[in-house]
């Protein structure tokens, strides 16, 4: 064990030990992604569309904050998504998509990292293993590429609604998938870098500035990373829909 990273993952751990939903996760080897309990309490989401799933992190801590929200997940890695179905298994508000989210449909070759969380449908840079080491490329999986919109029931949905996005560098091309998403949902809640960690990613200015013309106001600032250098590299962004904010 590095015993740089054991005080970080001893807190973690005593943040999940009290909650019986996180505990279940353990036995899967899933930690739930609880540095983004701050934000997702602020929003009291009804429908959770939880974009790059990988083995359940993000859903697994929204079950702990929301437990009767429906939640749709998309994850295109097979050993990833074997993992989430088998955590889920049992929970019938949560249906699992083996699809990359993309904006148009095909089978694309999704390059797989060594840390199969910082896995692309963009091509892993030298920056990104630079900053990250353990990321390289291991491989490449073909995977089926939909639009949110010709996958999920949209009128269905139940209100308010979150789209949650950490698609390594593939955000925005999910975001164009799903229109008619948008138009409904309440909050996009993504990742965003600030330095080019996959070859051809849209930064988060680009991001800031696509939302803001679909209607979404940046709201929130949370878990920035930083270089050795002390430049920002990745933070995750709230943004709401204008006419709900404030």
């Amino acid at each position: 064990m590095n015993l740089r990273y054991f005080p970080r993952r001893a807190r973690k751990l005593w943040q999940l030990f009290p909650v019986s939903v996180y505990r279940r996760g353990l036995k899967f080897g899933v930690a739930a992604a609880v540095e983004h309990v701050g934000a997702m309490r602020s929003m009291p989401a009804a429908t959770v569309i939880d974009v790059g799933a990988n083995i359940g992190q993000f859903s697994l801590m929204t079950r702990g904050i929301h437990p009767h929200a429906m939640i749709h997940a998309f994850e295109p890695l097979q050993a990833m998504a074997d993992t989430y179905a088998k955590l889920f298994r049992d929970d019938k508000r949560v249906a699992l998509h083996r699809y990359a989210a993309g904006s148009s449909a095909s089978t694309s070759e999704l390059n797989v990292s060594k840390q199969p969380d910082s896995s692309s449908m963009l091509p892993i840079s030298d920056q990104q293993s630079t900053l990250f080491p353990g990321t390289e490329k291991a491989g490449v999986e073909q995977v089926r590429v939909e639009r949110i919109d010709d996958v999920l029931n949209v009128a269905a949905l139940a209100e308010p609604i979150l789209v949650k996005l950490d698609v390594q560098g593939f955000e925005l091309e999910a975001l164009k998938g799903m229109p008619k998403v948008l138009e409904r949902a309440r909050w996009v809640y993504l990742e965003a870098s600030f330095t080019s960690l996959y070859v051809g990613q849209p930064l988060g200015n680009e991001i800031v500035v696509w939302l803001n013309r679909n209607g979404f106001e940046l709201t929130g600032v949370y878990n920035p990373s930083y270089s050795p250098e002390g430049t920002n590299v990745q933070t995750d962004l709230l943004f709401t829909r204008a006419a709900a904010s404030g």
